[in-house]
């Protein structure tokens, strides 16, 4: 464990794998932290050099007042690239995770080697919808929206199958500081990243879960549609975080993306 100063605000950090290896950086979606990523970094980290972190407002990151912006997050990420020496990066990002890697791309394309867009798209939910939780999370915390949002997350299979890890995620979740979730909420309501999509240069390989209730296959093939020569690929069996329900199938897909784009 890591903390660093960057951008102005403390992130925790975690850097393993091979320190000579090609650099690989995982983005969290909203309401989780680095730990998504445990399964995943480990099937790689035998060949990649691999930053995990925590967002600003999440994990044990600081929460510094919001709203928050998605260059803000953007902004964060440069941040510890800098600190950590690192030129450039594969970038991998599962929803807002997702949309930090496009944006990133667009603003600094000479620092995104790859990327993998994994449930998420340009433009996720509608005012209508974020105005609705974001009033839900003022008035009664993450716990009143917990059940809904984890039912996007996570198939009914794992839900099911896998009880007590469902409820470990579910503790992530509601242990989020309420603060900085509402924050991010603005700034994903807020982002609408179509426009930067056609200049995103990187090789890019957009995932979808088959089950996932928040960023369905139909908008994340859309955003494929969107990025010159996006790849895109479906995993079955999964929800919106399928680094957590089917890791050594994502892991495989980015393995094999990154190889295809000469970063391995």
């Amino acid at each position: 464990m890591a903390f660093v100063r960057a951008n102005g605000i403390v992130l925790h950090t975690k850097l393993l794998g091979q320190p000579e290896g090609p650099a690989l950086v995982f983005s969290n979606s909203l309401g989780s932290d680095f730990r998504i990523w445990q399964d995943v970094a480990t099937l790689l980290g035998q060949r990649y050099r691999i930053l995990l972190y925590d967002k600003r407002g999440h994990g044990l990151s600081g929460a510094p007042t919001g709203p928050y912006t998605i260059d803000d997050h953007t902004d964060d990420l440069l941040a510890l690239l800098d600190y950590f020496g690192i030129e450039a990066t594969a970038i991998v990002g599962v929803s807002l995770g997702g949309m930090i890697a496009q944006r990133l791309a667009a603003r600094a394309p000479d620092r995104a080697k790859a990327l993998v867009l994994c449930c998420t798209a340009a433009r996720i939910g509608t005012a209508e919808g974020w105005a609705n939780r974001i009033t839900s999370v003022e008035s009664g915390g993450i716990q009143s929206v917990a059940d809904g949002v984890l039912k996007l997350w996570f198939t009914e299979a794992f839900r099911r199958d896998r009880a007590a890890e469902f409820e470990g995620w579910r503790n992530m979740l509601v242990r989020t500081p309420a603060d900085g979730y509402l924050a991010s909420c603005v700034s994903v309501r807020d982002a609408d990243l179509r426009a930067d999509a056609a200049g995103i240069a990187a090789p890019v390989l957009c995932v979808a879960g088959d089950q996932d209730g928040s960023t369905p296959p139909d908008l994340v093939r859309g955003m494929a549609e969107l990025i010159p020569n996006a790849r895109f690929a479906l995993i079955e069996g999964a929800g919106h975080i399928p680094c957590v329900e089917k890791p050594g199938e994502l892991a495989d897909l980015i393995e094999n993306h990154l190889n295809g784009a000469g970063h391995g």
